[in-house]
């Protein structure tokens, strides 16, 4: 019993010191919060998704606070509270460039083949588990709207065909869709970024149109035609040099046989070139055997 009464005297005497220590710890190293981070954070829509470039809407109070960051970098809030916490913090609501998601991939289930069901795999990343899914070209989109689902925001619809179709004026950037994406086919890109490769698949030629029709056929008449160089090969796909981005014109899309290279517009619209040919099938493609 002594022991006993030794062990606790011991323990609550230690626990003392270590109380004492922490408080006085506390004191010395404290740094006062500013206390209008608090208001800031309560003026951002709570939404938590990144899509500033900070962990959360905590993080980014700080740094809105500290200078470190500008109001308008919160794509999610509206124009109006954007300004309010501006007014409120007497700093400039700051410039920013609209970003946005962009897919690579235009096979939906009228001009690309399936080479199996998913069966019970009804999602992207339950399918691609699946010897990478049923799709005849294995780069292409899954159609079974993984990115639809996480996206908070509802920018992302699925359209007729099974593919994702980005709505650019409620789109945050917050960049879910790229994360959840098992293909790797989504990506974050001002909409400044006119020119656009809309596939990722690294066949060529015949090989390519045996699995979509309107994929990449690696013919390099993009490159061949784009202004100073804009546009270079590289495994079998075109390459955009965003840094030229002034220089871009149509010239690329024009003589584009599939349309795998595209125009988006501001306004969001996708145009092909004159030489693309029209998809006319509306109707989902047969589920191709092996032996096809």
């Amino acid at each position: 019993m002594p022991d006993v009464l030794i062990a606790t005297f011991f323990m609550a005497v230690l626990g003392g010191l270590l109380s004492m220590g922490l408080a006085t710890a506390n004191r010395r190293f404290y740094v006062e919060e500013d206390p209008r981070i608090d208001v800031v954070e309560e003026m951002l829509p709570g939404a938590n998704c990144g899509a500033c470039g900070q962990a959360g809407c905590r993080a980014f109070s700080e740094a809105v606070v500290q200078g470190e960051a500008e109001p308008v970098m919160c794509t999610v809030s509206p124009a109006e509270d954007v300004k309010s916490i501006a007014n409120y913090l007497g700093m400039d609501a700051g410039t920013a460039v609209k970003r946005v998601a962009r897919l690579a991939c235009a096979g939906g289930t009228n001009v690309a083949w399936n080479r199996a069901s998913y069966g019970s795999a009804q999602s992207c990343r339950g399918a691609a588990l699946i010897a990478g899914g049923g799709k005849g070209c294995s780069w292409g989109c899954l159609g079974l709207s993984d990115c639809a689902v996480v996206c908070d925001f509802g920018a992302i619809t699925m359209d007729e065909h099974g593919l994702p179709v980005v709505d650019e004026a409620l789109c945050t950037a917050c960049g879910d869709c790229v994360d959840v994406c098992p293909k790797g086919l989504f990506s974050i890109h001002p909409v400044s970024h006119h020119l656009w490769v809309a596939c990722k698949s690294l066949a060529e030629g015949d090989e390519a149109l045996a699995e979509c029709t309107v994929a990449c056929t690696a013919c390099a008449r993009c490159a061949q035609d784009a202004s100073n160089g804009a546009v270079t090969m590289k495994n079998n796909l075109p390459v955009v040099d965003y840094s030229r981005n002034n220089t871009h014109s149509k010239d690329a899309i024009q003589r584009c046989p599939t349309g795998a290279i595209v125009w988006i517009s501001k306004d969001g619209a996708v145009k092909k070139g004159a030489a693309a040919k029209p998809v006319i099938r509306k109707t989902s493609l047969p589920i191709m055997t092996m032996d096809k």
